[in-house]
């Protein structure tokens, strides 16, 4: 294909994620296991958390002017009148020449201001002697701190986090409605393939793009079904036709070109796909497909295992995540240091370089890493660099944004 015809990476990702809408179907579950699923809705505090004025430490709940001068040469008397400890609130107030006990998470008695830490008083029966100062507010954690009642926790389309968790069961929250994740079906073509593990006859090579794919799959919690197909078009149409009857997406690996025993296409072309590219400008990857089939998503990766992650890292990916409802449907990236200098083969193409991840003294460098040696390589790999279109060179110590894998 002529590369004037062919789209550029950004162009195709925004219809990849364009074409494609979250899956319409979800499911209430325990906060217990919803780790690493997408919310459905967004989520808005049932309560305040803390639901009192609460110490954060043991102490006295005082009135704060009487002690504002207190210290080790002018220390300050007072009554204390009561206890006041988690779940058993003292019922009295602090009045004026009086202090209550209080222990972490009690409730602050009324009249009182600070919490006085026990570390600057010494108390002998009920004479508390003050030898420190304490401002208002002082170690008191105030209603609501933590979480605002009718506050938006967190929003349709985030993965949640244990810090997610934590805050949604603050919140009130005991269960929560999640997207279904969704189930991708992996093809795997070429008669060359052998399943991993099996004796591996003379001129044939292990399936290594389909495990590392349903390895990506799996890494974001979406169940796969997947299968090595020879290189005969009726079998692989057959697959296909039953495939998108039983999964929400389908990815294929191999036979993305056009050669003699390069049937997907042809046979998506068949089955009357709505094809939305075949072929973008990328390096490696060029010949990733995309379109819909019976209203959904179907992906066409290329075999040589480089091409094969970036199709499915660039394009893939970002669109069965689109597909499970995160609003963010990418890798998350950080800031690096590059290492060396580097440099696109086609100024109007965008290059996807994988490195390795260093800690350096200010900034995370990254070390690119050369695809000859591909499964070595790429299984080393902790990130990916993009030189984009109409950029030449990343001069070396220059601060790019990397997508990472761990």
């Amino acid at each position: 294909m002529d590369k004037e015809k062919m789209m550029g990476y950004e162009e195709a990702l925004k219809l990849t994620l364009d074409t494609i809408s979250p899956l319409d179907d979800h499911r209430d579950i325990d906060l217990a296991g919803c780790l690493g699923r997408v919310l459905f809705e967004d989520l808005y505090s049932r309560v305040d958390s803390p639901s009192i004025d609460a110490s954060m430490k043991e102490g006295y709940a005082v009135r704060s002017h009487e002690i504002s001068r207190a210290g080790t040469q002018n220390p300050v008397r007072l009554t204390v009148i009561g206890v006041s400890a988690a779940g058993t609130p003292a019922e009295m107030e602090v009045t004026p020449g009086t202090a209550v006990r209080v222990l972490t998470g009690g409730k602050i008695p009324g009249g009182a201001d600070a919490v006085l830490a026990e570390e600057f008083a010494a108390c002998e029966g009920n004479v508390l002697t003050v030898f420190n100062t304490a401002e208002p507010g002082r170690n008191i954690l105030f209603r609501g701190a933590d979480v605002q009642k009718g506050e938006l926790i967190a929003a349709r389309g985030s993965r949640l986090t244990p810090g997610m968790i934590g805050s949604l069961a603050a919140a009130g929250f005991g269960t929560v409605e999640v997207f279904r994740r969704p189930r991708v079906a992996i093809l795997a073509t070429g008669d060359e393939l052998v399943v991993p593990g099996q004796p591996l006859p003379e001129g044939k090579l292990y399936a290594s793009n389909l495990e590392m794919l349903k390895a990506w799959c799996l890494r974001y919690g979406m169940p796969t079904g997947f299968y090595i197909l020879d290189d005969k078009k009726e079998i692989i149409t057959d697959k296909i036709k039953e495939m998108i009857s039983t999964h929400d997406a389908v990815l294929t690996s191999g036979g993305a070109w056009t050669g003699d025993r390069d049937f997907v296409a042809d046979t998506l072309n068949t089955l009357g796909w709505k094809k939305c590219f075949h072929s973008i400008r990328i390096g490696p990857g060029k010949p990733v497909g995309f379109g819909m089939l019976n209203q959904k998503p179907v992906f066409v990766l290329p075999g040589g295992p480089p091409s094969n992650l970036t199709a499915f890292l660039q394009i893939a990916l970002p669109g069965l995540l689109r597909l499970g409802g995160h609003h963010s449907p990418s890798l998350p990236r950080i800031m690096v240091k590059l290492e060396k200098e580097l440099v696109s083969r086609h100024i109007d193409w965008t290059e996807f370089v994988y490195g390795q991840l260093v800690l350096g003294e200010e900034h995370t460098l990254f070390k690119p890493l050369k695809l000859s040696s591909r499964l070595k390589s790429m299984a080393h790999a902790e990130g990916v660099i993009a030189v984009p279109e109409g950029v030449k060179t990343l001069p070396a110590g220059a601060l790019v944004a990397a997508q990472v894998f761990i």
